[in-house]
């Protein structure tokens, strides 16, 4: 399983550098269209290398996605922590009521042997 890891991990390699190498231009990226960013004063520009635009594009894209699924799995993750609270103190209490119950019939060898 390793192995393929490794490959898959260089295959993405040779893309992500044969991309790069086929997109080496510079492209100019402007915040806003040029009749807006008359109308607001907002002309900023940035001179980018093409392959740098593209990559930057996926990583925004997969942050904003695991964002995205980390907010909408917030109440699953809250519902296994309730379960799992509720879950421990029923065991505290079914641990008592043993205890309880050998201490009631007068047996402390049994109450120590069902802890």
């Amino acid at each position: 399983m390793r192995y393929i890891r490794y490959a898959f991990l260089a295959a993405l390699a040779v893309v992500l550098v044969t991309v790069a190498l086929a997109n080496r231009e510079v492209v100019t990226l402007h915040l806003l269209p040029a009749d807006l960013a008359e109308l607001t004063g907002l002309s900023f520009a940035v001179s980018l290398p093409l392959f740098v635009v593209i990559v930057g594009a996926i990583v925004a894209g997969l942050l904003i996605g695991f964002v995205w699924e980390w907010m909408r799995e917030y109440k699953h993750r809250s519902a296994a922590s309730t379960h799992r609270r509720e879950k421990e103190k029923l065991a505290r209490e079914v641990d008592r009521l043993k205890t309880d119950k050998a201490k009631k019939d007068g047996d402390e060898v049994l109450a120590l042997l069902e802890r």
